[in-house]
């Protein structure tokens, strides 16, 4: 093997074609949580858990729905490129964003080697300035879990997905689990692995950050800041334990909230000062 004096001289006769090459591409799970408006005005307008789908116009998977997605450019950051592609597909700009894991299976895609590297975001939709493209579509998001399986049902009004997924417990010490997709009749890839990975990770951070207030308006009554959590989390928060969660997350100002037939409420915002 030859030995080289310096890493230029190294550089310079590096041979990268005995590579193979492989394609990376990022994803973007975008979350909101918005109202449905009830009939019955004492009641506090139902919570709405929903994720936001683009429909294929090219093959591979023509016609089947995705996550905003792209390939990243030679020359692009990633997170860069994440936020091109979402305004491109979506038009969707300047929202939150974090990684949420990377998805390398050989297999994921039939037209090549490629690896996702995958974001997500979390609005408000009910304060959008911009509307969504006309292939995108807010889906709501139905899930029912078990020790074994999840199903999830994601709903826009004029279309239904069905998703089953396996759960196989992968660490024992930190309750990672792995999941197999078992039942997908219409997202493309392998979507519904990011799609659960992006739920599970969220449901966690709900309880250790304050990442649900990007979802959030800039003032809420507490009532709705708990629908937010338990729609999420799908489950009935006692009221008690769910104030020993927010205590430190939120500070109450001088508004009021009146009208609708509902009993004057005070409103709550987040500690701003606290956010990182």
């Amino acid at each position: 093997m030859r030995e080289y004096k310096s890493e230029e001289e190294f550089l310079k006769d590096y041979d990268s074609s005995k590579f193979e090459k492989l394609s990376m591409t990022t994803d973007i799970l975008v979350f909101s949580v918005s109202d449905e408006i009830q009939e019955n005005y004492r009641k506090l307008n139902k919570k709405h858990f929903s994720i936001l789908l683009v429909k294929r116009n090219d093959y591979p998977f023509k016609g089947k729905w995705c996550l905003p997605g792209g390939f990243i450019k030679i020359d692009e950051d990633i997170e860069d490129s994440a936020k091109r592609i979402l305004a491109n597909e979506t038009n969707l700009h300047n929202i939150y964003l974090e990684q949420l894991y990377t998805f390398g299976n050989p297999n994921r895609d039939p037209r090549m080697r490629v690896v996702s590297t995958s974001y997500m975001a979390l609005i408000d939709k009910n304060k959008l300035n911009e509307k969504i493209s006309e292939s995108s579509s807010w889906f709501n998001v139905n899930l029912l879990e078990d020790n074994e399986f999840i199903d999830i049902t994601l709903n826009n009004g004029r279309e239904t997905i069905k998703l089953k997924i396996k759960k196989v417990l992968k660490e024992k010490t930190t309750n990672r689990y792995q999941y197999e997709v078992l039942k997908n009749d219409r997202l493309a890839f392998d979507h519904p692995l990011v799609i659960i990975s992006g739920i599970s990770r969220l449901k966690n951070k709900l309880e250790y950050t304050d990442i649900v207030f990007n979802m959030m308006p800039k003032y809420f009554t507490l009532g709705e800041l708990q629908q937010v959590y338990e729609v999420i989390l799908g489950k009935k928060l006692l009221d008690p334990a769910f104030r020993r969660i927010i205590a430190n997350k939120v500070e109450k100002t001088s508004k009021i909230k009146t009208g609708g037939g509902h009993r004057p409420s005070v409103l709550f915002k987040y500690k701003e000062s606290d956010k990182k």
